[in-house]
């Protein structure tokens, strides 16, 4: 096989999308609408269970940290990354392709309802955070009898 130039694909045969061969139909997928067929690759999150508690390791390449939020509520993290800026590119030449994309993405996790903001804390370095979240006793439902007469 001859060597296929893959500057604008990962493949020379990723043009193709294996629904499209069959059907010749494609439908638009709502969650790559912003960072394109790659958005199932943004915010990969390893979560790793400790005694105390629990370590979310968060992939976010090209993000800075002033640009990725975490907010605690109802017992719901969530983990938002906002990309905002204007690319001028004031070099010679004509621009071809360009892949940097502006938007925003998130992911939500359940961590209990019995989590405080304060007991979370949270890092960024290198393209990765690093929020670790206490474990928290789960609060058994309360059996109240009525008496009976």
């Amino acid at each position: 096989m001859a060597n296929v130039p893959t500057i604008f694909d990962e493949t020379p045969f990723s043009v193709f999308d294996p629904f499209d061969v069959f059907s010749g139909i494609r439908f638009p997928d709502p969650s790559t609408a912003v960072f394109g067929k790659h958005a199932d690759r943004l915010m990969k999150t390893d979560v790793r269970e400790t005694d105390k508690g629990y370590t979310l390791l968060m992939d976010l390449p090209g993000f800075k940290k002033d640009e990725i939020s975490a907010e605690l509520k109802d017992g719901y993290l969530t983990v938002s990354a906002k990309k905002d800026e204007k690319h001028e590119d004031k070099k010679e030449g004509r621009l071809i392709r360009s892949e940097r994309s502006t938007g925003s993405c998130s992911r939500t996790f359940y961590v209990g309802e019995g989590v405080k903001q304060g007991d979370c804390s949270a890092s960024f370095a290198d393209g990765i955070l690093t929020i670790n979240v206490p474990k928290v006793a789960a609060q058994k439902p309360e059996h109240k009898m009525i008496a009976i007469q």
